[in-house]
């Protein structure tokens, strides 16, 4: 509305103040409400984070409420073998006279630490491998994919068994073996986005400028990698925790007296025949949500890491 000069009322401009603070608060949007936003869209993620969350206060916690012998096997041997589901034994006993409840706590907290630790090394070594070979090229990047193309050719699981059967078996070397020998894969990706981005106008800009290698890629490469560096990250502890299952399964998981999910699966197979389903079932139905709700979380993850759907 004017008035009878032609001029807006006086506290228009202060409405109008208001409309551009309100929009601007609108547009400007914290990087990180943005990508929690964008995971909490997806439905399937969010259920995923409260079932790992459950799983984990249920295998570390869970034992300190549900008290079991799971470490001497003397003691196990006075409980009856294959025993059912019952008040006493709220899953039944396993072959060994261990308490099946109790012993997929125990089997849960190796499965999840060795596979959280193992994963962890992976993308380590992999996201230095990779952004290396990528950000340097040429003769550095042609020897080092030659490497990797090499160690690429060895079937994964045959040169897991090998070295075990080679070495002592221990959880630290488990851990160890597994991580090391599974960033393979991870140092393509992360190799193929340092490739790309160091080639990008605002990296050659800073180039230009007389950034340093170090600067380009703490302050470019990495930061627009993280979207697959975070996605890598998380189907590395599910692949380190499928390893080290399967390596159970094949007998050549955790030693005695401790134990894994894949061990626990291969001992339960051998009963499946006998009817003894508490001694598979339960443990590969947790088993198998374990692995599907990392496939969602790190889905979600590399969503709400892609730096194209975040707003500027």
């Amino acid at each position: 509305m004017m008035d009878h000069f032609g001029l807006p009322p006086a506290d228009t401009g202060v409405e109008i103040a208001e409309g551009l603070d309100t929009n601007l608060g609108d547009v400007i949007v914290p990087m990180w409400q943005q990508r929690l936003r964008i995971f909490a869209h997806n439905k399937l993620a969010i259920a995923s984070v409260i079932f790992l969350v459950a799983l984990v206060i249920f295998c570390f916690l869970g034992p300190i409420l549900y008290h079991t012998n799971q470490t001497d096997q003397a003691t196990a041997l006075n409980s009856p073998f294959n025993a059912a589901p019952s008040t006493r034994h709220l899953l039944g006993t396993d072959s060994s006279g261990f308490d099946e409840l109790g012993r997929i706590m125990f089997g849960g907290e190796y499965s999840l630490s060795l596979g959280m630790l193992a994963g962890i090394i992976t993308i380590v070594v992999g996201t230095i491998y990779g952004m290396i070979s990528g950000f340097l090229g040429g003769i550095v990047d042609t020897v080092m994919m030659r490497i990797l193309d090499a160690l690429l050719s060895i079937p994964l699981l045959f040169l897991l068994i090998t070295l075990i059967a080679v070495f002592t078996r221990s959880t630290l070397f488990l851990i160890i073996i597994i991580g090391v020998t599974g960033w393979f894969g991870n140092a393509r990706i992360i190799r193929g986005d340092a490739l790309l981005i160091k080639k990008l106008e605002y990296s050659q800009a800073a180039t230009a400028m007389g950034a340093s290698k170090w600067h380009i890629i703490t302050r470019h490469v990495f930061p627009n990698s993280m979207s697959n560096i975070v996605t890598v990250a998380t189907f590395s502890v599910a692949d380190a925790i499928l390893f080290l299952s399967t390596l159970g399964f094949l007998g050549l998981g955790i030693p005695a007296p401790q134990t894994d999910w894949g061990t626990m699966l291969q001992e339960g197979s051998v009963q499946q025949s006998n009817g003894f389903w508490w001694e598979i079932y339960p443990t590969a139905l947790l088993f198998v949500l374990l692995i599907v709700a990392i496939t969602y979380v790190g889905e979600a993850l590399r969503d709400a890491f892609e730096v194209r759907l975040l707003e500027r």
